[in-house]
């Protein structure tokens, strides 16, 4: 698959049913994959860290999370065009694996928001089987990546915070028979209804960092990332 860069970092032009027709693809073909979210914030951390930017362009597809990336590849003439969100990419994940019959694991958040990530999971897709889950402040890694393979899990959700889940996911896939890896983030806290999606009308105006910064002014660190982004973006042939 052909990919975009933006500042060192790679993008696939991809849709939601695009990410699912490659995993299948790839899980017909006995290959692994693994799934990680960019937007403009985790761009610019990987400007300043090189592991960062290895562990980003080394993953299977990277999906474009944030709005930053779809104005920039509308911008050069590319090809993105539509967000792929990673917690609605779990969501699409979720569906597939209820479809295929494939196994599910749980990993990382506090076991308050995993437990009932995992209840609330097994409700709204009854046919699903979620073979396990285990919180993240376990920290005995290797006891949690025999639970992992002791459940014969297919697909694999690591909510550990960037780039740390998707270090534990690189450390860790070839020990594992797991068919797909996707780093999540905070979405198991969503899923336990801690924390809420942007109202549909934020996502539909692509301003979901707004609603997110008005709910939470701390993360105005955070964004402005974007404006970091766009001008790099704007200023530099790469």
């Amino acid at each position: 698959m052909m990919k975009e860069t933006f500042l060192g970092v790679d993008v696939a032009p991809v849709t939601y049913k695009r990410v699912i027709s490659e995993i299948s693809r790839n899980i017909d073909s006995g290959e692994q994959s693994t799934i990680v979210a960019v937007n403009p914030e985790k761009v610019m951390e990987a400007c300043k860290d090189e592991k960062v930017r290895e562990l980003i362009n080394s993953s299977t597809l990277q999906i474009p999370d944030g709005i930053g990336i779809v104005w920039a590849s509308k911008w050069r003439g590319g090809q993105i065009r539509e967000r792929v969100t990673g917690i609605d990419m779990m969501s699409y994940l979720l569906h597939f694996a209820e479809q295929k019959n494939l196994r599910v694991f749980l990993y990382g958040a506090e076991e308050d928001s995993v437990s009932k990530a995992r209840d609330n999971i097994e409700k709204h897709y009854p046919n699903i089987t979620v073979a396990g889950y285990e919180n993240g402040f376990d920290g005995n890694e290797d006891q949690v990546v025999q639970q992992i393979q002791d459940c014969q899990a297919d697909v694999l959700f690591v909510a550990l915070g960037s780039p740390k889940q998707e270090l534990w996911i690189r450390r860790n896939k070839e020990k594992l028979g797991v068919k797909v890896f996707q780093g999540v983030g905070g979405s198991f806290d969503v899923w336990a209804g801690k924390e809420k999606k942007a109202p549909k009308l934020y996502r539909d105006l692509n301003v979901e960092w707004l609603y997110r910064l008005v709910s939470d002014p701390k993360r105005i660190k955070r964004q402005l990332a974007l404006p970091k982004f766009a001008f790099c973006v704007l200023t530099k042939n790469r």
